[in-house]
């Protein structure tokens, strides 16, 4: 993996990037936000690791930045010392795919980049989802319903991943919750959201609507006539 390390000490930086770099990943680093947001948005990284109290630019504002301004669905690692859980909903909020608290363990840390890595670019034999015209190319992540090019924010997008993934069953709400955010679910409406967001993208103004609730269940996807 091609790996960006935005952390203003250097010590953890060397540390991080020295363990990293024993596993035969490819690391950059950035020691300010202004720095890491510029390398970010103009080169292509696998993951990103990103502390959250910066100088010049803080973590969550670069994500929210880099979030805002790319199409790019690089998964980004938070590191913070911060524990408690609105330190945590805050830095998803912001646009963040996991959340690491300090001190940590560098394989923890190489565990979860492997992780996101792997959900976000789906496995070789995994290159193609498709459900009816909805189509997901896991290696270049673009999405297309009927030809028609899609745009979807990152955890939106691993939502429907998860979606497409398991699109011959149903869905639970807590059984996605639980794949996109791990232990620390947001707010209950969160996930709302992302449903109602892809919905808007995929089905508009199709009469063959993919994204159905179950209520009481949870959702899935898959052609009205299969259902």
């Amino acid at each position: 993996m091609k790996i960006l390390i935005v952390e203003d000490s250097q010590d953890l930086a060397i540390n991080i990037g020295d363990f990293l770099l024993a596993s035969h990943h490819v690391v950059d680093f950035a020691e300010d936000g202004m720095t890491g947001i510029h390398l970010a948005l103009n080169c292509d990284y696998d993951v990103i690791v990103l502390d959250i109290n910066l100088p010049r630019l803080n973590g969550l504002e670069l994500c929210r930045k880099f979030r805002a301004n790319t199409e790019q669905n690089i998964p980004i690692l938070m590191l913070s010392a911060r524990d408690t859980l609105e330190n945590k909903l805050e830095g998803y909020s912001a646009g963040c795919d996991d959340y690491l608290v300090k001190p940590f363990s560098l394989a923890e840390l190489e565990a979860k980049l492997v992780a996101l890595h792997r959900l976000h670019y789906c496995s070789r034999d995994e290159d193609i989802l498709r459900v009816a015209d909805l189509e997901y190319r896991c290696g270049t992540r673009a999405l297309s319903r009927g030809g028609r090019k899609l745009l979807l924010k990152p955890t939106t997008l691993r939502v429907l991943v998860e979606l497409m993934r398991s699109s011959h069953r149903v869905v639970g709400r807590a059984e996605l919750e639980r794949k996109i955010w791990d232990e620390c679910p947001p707010n209950t409406d969160a996930l709302r959201a992302h449903i109602y967001a892809i919905r808007s993208s995929i089905d508009r103004d199709m009469e063959n609507k993919l994204l159905h609730t179950i209520h009481g269940i949870g959702y899935r996807l898959a052609s009205q006539d299969e259902l």
